[in-house]
């Protein structure tokens, strides 16, 4: 018997309950007590799963992880529940009824499609995460939704589906892979299978390179609370070669007009930093439209402008100082206005913040924050804050 077999037992269900709050200190203690009553295995399996379900509350709830079941992979790789639960309300707006779901994983796509009210097919080759995926489409009261089937993606009949949703594996023994043709399936596959549906989505990496977007396939680049999770090509949208980036939550969706970019200019008072997504996506010329800005050097991805233009889609600062790169000064300054609490940011500089932090080592009860970039091509420090409106 596998972990999974003997935690799905009503002796194992039953211990899963007992070592649900354990905290890691005190693991050891706490397997030790219970291998007095339990087998060894069993308590091992358990205590493993407990903090698989603490880290995969992160991106599943506590209410729902605390009820699912894992493995290390599935953790790891498995999609946030906001960015599948948006997905899946697209899919549903689409008008999309039943969805085949390759290269499932522990089912957390299938789950948010389930919840959207799509029938699922949910395929995985692997015995174990196949299995995992049946576990919690019955933990989670959507068995009825959810078919879960052991096999070569590549060799399922995906005819009788309104859409197909891919998720290719990213990962090999080596960490990640950023050739999306070693990818598996590979992108090729999945972009024939993605032609061959009616409508279909695929999972990849947010740094694949444009060029290699399909002319068919409507990109978006999505992010969460500011992170970039991924990208996305959709195919049978009506909307082929288009690109958006969507913040989440929200959903607040910014579509490309296909600017130019936008031209350098002098730093002003103010100073945006696009989300991460607007940058993948390539439309930091429409936030500097939006604004009325440029960018402070041709290369770097900051938008300056003279005026406080609020937008969704980056972050203002009210910049007070503009030094050249020189850490003394910086120093100097800082100390001079008592800053205590100083946050580092980058772009086009190879200081690491922390290693910055630590040179300067700031002291006193205000706040500040530094920007590490170019201006004009030369290495800028530009010192400010978050914008308040006037």
């Amino acid at each position: 018997m596998n972990d999974l077999d003997l935690l799905l037992t009503p002796e194992g269900r039953a211990l899963l309950d007992e070592v649900r709050d354990t905290a890691p200190a005190r693991e050891l203690a706490v397997a030790t007590r219970l291998r007095r009553d339990h087998p060894a295995e069993l308590v091992s399996a358990a205590l493993g799963q407990a903090r698989l379900r603490q880290r995969a509350a992160a991106k599943f709830g506590a209410e729902d992880a605390g009820r699912m079941f894992f493995t290390p992979n599935g953790v790891e790789q498995s999609t946030r529940s906001s960015v599948a639960a948006y997905r899946a309300g697209r899919m549903a707006e689409l008008g999309v009824t039943s969805v085949a779901d390759l290269c499932c994983g522990i089912g957390g796509d299938a789950i948010a499609l389930a919840r959207a009210g799509i029938r699922v097919l949910a395929v995985d080759r692997d015995p174990l995460t196949a299995a995992v995926a049946r576990a919690n489409a019955e933990a989670l009261g959507l068995a009825e939704l959810i078919e879960v089937r052991e096999a070569d993606v590549t060799e399922v009949d995906t005819a009788g589906y309104d859409a197909v949703f891919v998720d290719p594996a990213r990962r090999g023994g080596r960490g990640r892979i950023f050739d999306p043709e070693a990818y598996s399936p590979p992108l090729s596959w999945a972009v024939g299978a993605a032609l061959a549906a009616p409508r279909a989505a695929l999972k990849i990496a947010p740094g694949i390179p444009h060029e290699a977007v399909p002319a068919e396939a409507e990109a978006e680049w999505i992010s969460d609370g500011g992170d970039v999770k991924e990208a996305v090509l959709w195919f049978g949208t009506g909307a082929p070669g288009a690109v958006r980036a969507t913040l989440l939550p929200g959903p607040r969706r910014l579509l490309g007009r296909g600017l130019p970019d936008p031209a350098a200019r002098p730093v002003g008072r103010y100073l945006y930093e696009p989300d991460g997504a607007v940058i993948r996506a390539h439309l930091v010329a429409e936030v500097a439209e939006e604004v009325e800005g440029g960018l402070i050097d041709p290369t770097i991805a900051y938008v300056t402008a003279d005026e406080l233009r609020r937008t969704p889609y980056a972050s203002a600062y009210e910049i007070t100082d503009r030094l050249p790169f020189n850490v003394k000064k910086l120093k100097a300054l800082l100390r001079e206005r008592e800053v205590g609490v100083l946050t580092v940011k980058k772009r086009g500089s190879a200081v690491e913040p922390e290693e910055l932090r630590r040179k300067v080592r700031p002291q006193g009860p205000n706040a500040a924050t530094v920007f590490l970039t170019r201006v004009a091509g030369a290495p800028t420090m530009l010192i400010g804050a978050p914008a308040t409106a006037g």
